[in-house]
């Protein structure tokens, strides 16, 4: 299951250095919708290596006016407290997978 990230909890997790994955995502987005079940099934496969997890800008919003989020989804890769990649607009899992390995 993938993890909920907040306002309050992602400068804190970006912070701690370990590698991240943050899909910023809304209800009412379709590419968002079609690109969930693959961020949960990643979150398990993953898990214990890459937090990976949702953002949902309706519901928050520091972090994504920090990071100029301004399509949805996007997904954004964190290793050692520094981005080192991201992916906007619907991707597949093996495009998602590359990044994610990228950071490993």
């Amino acid at each position: 299951m993938a993890f909920n990230f907040t306002d309050e909890n992602t400068k804190e997790l970006i912070e701690s250095g370990q590698p991240l994955v943050i899909d910023f995502w809304a209800t009412w987005c379709g590419p968002c919708m079609r690109l969930a079940p693959i961020i949960d099934q990643l979150a398990t496969e993953y898990e214990g290596k890459v937090l990976i997890g949702k953002y949902n800008v309706d519901e928050e919003s520091d972090m994504s006016t920090e990071f100029g989020i301004r399509s949805i989804p996007t997904l954004l890769f964190f290793k050692d407290g520094e981005l080192k990649g991201q992916l906007i607009g619907g991707s597949s899992k093996s495009e998602v997978e590359a990044k994610i390995n990228e950071l490993l």
